[in-house]
């Protein structure tokens, strides 16, 4: 289950990179516009406001990444799994949060916080059978 949990996470991690990149670095590309159903006018509008929260994904995604590198290398477990459970948790809580402030995201919520929910769910079940 550890390893099923840290591929998860793995994969959450990923995804909030992409996610990163879009919103911090390409948010007026028309990759960036047509993944968040965006015209360009608005993309302007909140440039700013993207490349912020895109740093907000970006150090999710290392902190779940930090804690997945110290379980898989074998350092120390408590530190791993606070770093990989507190990254992917608050994936997930993010991900709530859009699907709760937006019912017409709720897709992208889903997509957000369901890989790390489970990665998290599976790692700690993972974890407390050791």
């Amino acid at each position: 289950m550890v390893t099923a949990g840290l591929v998860l996470i793995s994969a959450a991690a990923l995804l909030h990179v992409w996610i990163f990149v879009l919103e911090s670095l390409a948010w007026t590309s028309p990759r960036a516009l047509a993944t968040f159903g965006l015209t360009r006018e608005q993309a302007e509008a909140t440039r700013q406001v993207a490349f912020n929260q895109g740093f907000y994904n970006l150090f999710l995604a290392v902190a779940a990444a930090a804690g997945v590198v110290v379980l898989g290398s074998g350092g120390p477990q408590g530190v791993g799994a606070a770093l990989a459970l507190t990254g992917a948790l608050s994936m997930a809580a993010a991900g709530l949060v859009l699907a709760a402030s937006d019912r017409s995201k709720l897709r992208a919520a889903l997509v957000q916080a369901v890989p790390p929910l489970l990665g998290a769910a599976a790692l700690a079940v993972g974890l407390a059978a050791r």
